[in-house]
C-alpha cells in the first residue's frame, strides 16, 4: 500500500495511536510526547500541510508538526472531558474547534495557543440519562465556513451561523420523524426518540449550500434548509445494513459521499457505501475482505482521490488505493480494539 495511515484506539489496555508507513506491512505505536495509555478519539490532518496533525484524546488535544514523530499538548481546558471531535476552519487554519462531552465545544483562534469554551445549547430532547451528550462530529458548510454543525450522540444536532458564537437547537425535525413507527427506537432508555437522536456523523454539501446529511442509528437523513426540516433518505433501499456510523464528502469531488454502514453499534457485520451523485443513489464499495464488526470511521485522502481507508471496532483496518477496485486488510496489533479514528495521506 502506498499511503501512510494513522489509526486511533480508545479501549483501556489496548488504546493508543498507531502508524503504518507507505510500503510497510506492520503498524508501530506512536508515543513520543503522548501520555501513557492515551485514548485516541479523533485524528485531523491540517488543511494544506500533511506534516501537521491534531488528535483528540481523553487528555485534550495534541499536535504534531513533523508527520506524527513528536507530539505536544495544546492545553485545551477541557476539565477532564475527552476531546471526541476536531474541526479546522478551511480558510483560517489557526481557528480550531474541539468537541467534547456535555455538549462542550472549545475554540482557538490563535492556532492552539489559547482556548475558550463556546456557549453551546443542549437540545431540549437530549437524553442526558444515558451518558453525557457527546459532540461526536463537527462540519462547516463549504459555501460559508462560519456555518457549523455539531452531531450529538443521543442528543440531536446543533447549528451556529457565526463561527460558534451562538448556537441553535435544530433537532425538532428529527424528533417529528419518530411519529413514523419504523423510526421509533430505544435501547438505553424508554424514550422512543432515542434512535433518531443518536447522531454519529454529518457532512455538508459543497454543491448545494445548506444541505446537511447526518448519519445516526436509524440510517441517513438529510435537510435541504440548514437543518430547519429533515427527511429520511431511506438507505435501506440500497443496503441491508442501515446503522450509520460515519459519513464523509470527497475532498476531490463534492458529489461523492462515502458512508460507513453496519449491523449495529456492536454487531458482526459492516460495510462501506459510496454515492457519486450527491446522495441520490448508493452502491457498496468494499469487497474481497470480511468485515466482522461495526465500521466506525472512514478516511478519504486529500492527496489521492482513489485512496480510502476504513476501520472497524474490533481492530480491522482496510483500504483501497484504486478507488475500490481492490481492497487490502491491514489489521492492527492483536488486542487493539475500539478503533475510533483513522487518517490516510
Amino acid at each position: 500500500m502506498g499511503s501512510t495511515v494513522f489509526a486511533g484506539a480508545a479501549t483501556a489496555g489496548s488504546s493508543g495511536l498507531f502508524r503504518r508507513d507507505a510500503g510497510q506491512s506492520e503498524w508501530s505505536r506512536v508515543s513520543t510526547g503522548l501520555p501513557n495509555r492515551v485514548r485516541v478519539y479523533s485524528i485531523l490532518v491540517a488543511p494544506g500541510d500533511p506534516e501537521s496533525l491534531l488528535i483528540g484524546t481523553q487528555y485534550g488535544v495534541f499536535r504534531s508538526e513533523d508527520g506524527g514523530e513528536n507530539w505536544s499538548d495544546l492545553g485545551v481546558p477541557s476539565e477532564d472531558r475527552p476531546i471526541l471531535s476536531l474541526l479546522v476552519h478551511p480558510k483560517d487554519p489557526g481557528t480550531i474547534y474541539a468537541g467534547s462531552d456535555h455538549t462542550a465545544i472549545f475554540k482557538s483562534e490563535d492556532n492552539g495557543e489559547s482556548w475558550r469554551r463556546l456557549a453551546t445549547v443542549q437540545p431540549v430532547g437530549a437524553l442526558t440519562s444515558c451518558f453525557p451528550v457527546r459532540v461526536l462530529k463537527m462540519a462547516n458548510d463549504p459555501a460559508n465556513p462560519d456555518e457549523i454543525y455539531g452531531a450529538l450522540e443521543v442528543g440531536g444536532i446543533i447549528r451556529s451561523l457565526d463561527g460558534g458564537e451562538h448556537w441553535d437547537d435544530i433537532t425538532q425535525g428529527l424528533i417529528d420523524l419518530t411519529e413514523q413507527p419504523h423510526l421509533k427506537n430505544c435501547i438505553l432508555s424508554d424514550n422512543e426518540t432515542e434512535g433518531m437522536l443518536d447522531l454519529h456523523a454529518l457532512t455538508v454539501s459543497a454543491t448545494q449550500p445548506g444541505t446537511v446529511w447526518i448519519a445516526n442509528r436509524m440510517g441517513l437523513f438529510v435537510s435541504d434548509d440548514r437543518g430547519d426540516n429533515w427527511r429520511e433518505f431511506g438507505i435501506g433501499r440500497f443496503s441491508d445494513l442501515t446503522y450509520a456510523r460515519d459519513l464523509m464528502t470527497s475532498p476531490h469531488d463534492p458529489k461523492v459521499l462515502v458512508a460507513a454502514l453496519s449491523e449495529s453499534s456492536r454487531g458482526n457485520a459492516g460495510s462501506v457505501y459510496r454515492s457519486e451523485d450527491a446522495g441520490e443513489s448508493w452502491k457498496r464499495l468494499d469487497h474481497d475482505i470480511s468485515i466482522d464488526s461495526t465500521v466506525m470511521t472512514v478516511s478519504l485522502s486529500k492527496h489521492d482521490p482513489k485512496r480510502i481507508f476504513c476501520a472497524a471496532r474490533l481492530g480491522q483496518v482496510f483500504g483501497t488505493e484504486d478507488g475500490g477496485a481492490t481492497w487490502n486488510a491491514l489489521p492492527l496489533p492483536e488486542g487493539v480494539e475500539d478503533v475510533r479514528a483513522i487518517a490516510c495521506f
